[in-house]
């Protein structure tokens, strides 16, 4: 386990969320899938989670991608996964990137996590810099930024493009170690 808040606890995927991943995207899926439309395709059964999930441990061990999951402590529900990606390992940097089930939405949970695994990212990853990519107009993303303290560095313009839709601009919001 990395860390424990509120009932809830982050751990590393491993090879038994595969279920509860599928059960997470297919239950959100028109939620996830203009921001988090690869994932989303990835998980849409449980033949395509378990692959996704088998994926996402090896990417984990070689240090390539870190994918963590926030469980209901007591339940073992899944209400978040949270990635830390793009890593860049000549600048030890990395971006985050998350999502909330519907059902977890709006109780601080995700911008917890978040304070969680930038402290587990500088002490135990080796990282010195963090990322968030959001859209001006994802006001729930943009708070988990401001309330970790990520600062506002600048809008890159045709950053992300969702499915079927026109290049957006994002904003990136930065965190250091200290």
């Amino acid at each position: 386990m990395v860390a424990q808040f509120d009932d809830f606890e982050i751990n590393p995927i491993h090879s038994g969320d595969a279920w509860k991943i599928c059960d997470l995207m297919v239950a959100n899926a028109d939620r996830l899938k203009r921001y988090f439309p690869k994932t989303l395709e990835q998980n849409l059964n449980p033949t395509l989670s378990q692959l996704f999930v088998e994926k996402m441990v090896k990417q984990f061990e070689n240090r390539d991608v870190f994918l963590f999951t926030l469980k209901h402590s007591e339940t073992k529900e899944l209400a978040s996964l949270i990635y830390i990606k793009e890593l860049d390992w000549d600048k030890n940097q990395g971006e985050f990137a998350y999502c909330i089930g519907y059902t977890f939405e709006g109780q601080g949970l995700t911008s917890k996590a978040i304070n969680a695994l930038s402290k587990h990212a500088f002490s135990n990853l080796g990282l010195d810099t963090l990322q968030i990519i959001s859209h001006k107009d994802n006001f729930p993303s943009v708070k988990v930024a401001l309330n970790n303290n990520f600062k506002w560095q600048k809008t890159l313009e045709n950053e992300f493009t969702p499915p079927d839709e026109e290049p957006l601009d994002m904003e990136l919001y930065e965190l250091y170690k200290n």
